[in-house]
């Protein structure tokens, strides 16, 4: 719960999250090409969801407004974790601005497991208790750091990284991003709950196990 004591660090917080350059220094997306371009959600989305512009005439302040940061969404019952998203979908005034952010609430272990953002690097801090925040590189080393409050970390681009609550109550952090819309690509998802399902004798072979366990594991992501 964000209390009043709180609120300073909060605002510090949003205000570091999209001030701090981020690997690399520009956006991820491409440069603006007019003083703004709020997302016409009502357009038919392409597939890279490049949303075009709303008419100037339909333009208002609201576009521009978002409280959902304010309000915590509901854990889910596999990884006790809820994200409310300010990105171009939720936020269209974000549309071309290569910025967005998220909340991130963690119930006692609850965990972002291991993704990745295939369009974005993320630069998050810790607002209530305490996150392990780890990522690996493609030469597989880790690197990691226990955070608490007003600490922050930064996951460089693409790189598989998790959020992990190990304090002894909920944890609160928020997260940015150098894109309007990172992207989230989630291994254990992606492996496991895939549509259609990755053939048996490719996990198999992968993990170096038998059938039974992976339906086993694949049996938990059937939500």
């Amino acid at each position: 719960m964000i209390t009043s004591s709180s609120f300073p660090l909060l605002c510090l917080t949003i205000s570091i999250l999209f001030l701090l350059p981020l690997p690399p220094s520009h956006s991820a997306d491409p440069d603006p090409l007019q003083d703004l371009c709020v997302a016409d959600l009502s357009a038919s989305t392409p597939a890279d969801y490049n949303f075009p512009c709303k008419p100037i005439s339909e333009i208002t302040s609201d576009d521009f407004f978002f409280d959902g940061l304010t309000k915590p969404g509901n854990k889910t019952k596999v990884f006790g974790v809820s994200v409310s998203a300010g990105n171009v979908l939720t936020f269209p005034g974000l549309n071309t601005l290569g910025i967005s952010l998220n909340r991130v609430g963690f119930a006692p272990r609850g965990i972002v497991p291991p993704h990745s953002h295939p369009r974005a690097s993320e630069v998050g801090v810790v607002m209530e208790g305490k996150i392990l925040t780890g990522f690996v590189t493609t030469k597989n080393v880790f690197y990691s750091k226990v955070l608490t409050a007003g600490e922050v970390f930064v996951i460089p681009r693409g790189l598989v990284h998790f959020q992990l609550n190990v304090g002894e109550g909920e944890a609160l952090e928020f997260t940015a991003f150098n894109s309007h819309l990172p992207g989230s690509a989630t291994v254990p998802l992606n492996l496991f709950s895939a549509t259609p399902s990755i053939p048996d004798h490719v996990l198999t072979k992968t993990f170096l196990v038998g059938e039974d366990v992976i339906d086993n594991i694949r049996s938990k992501f059937r939500f």
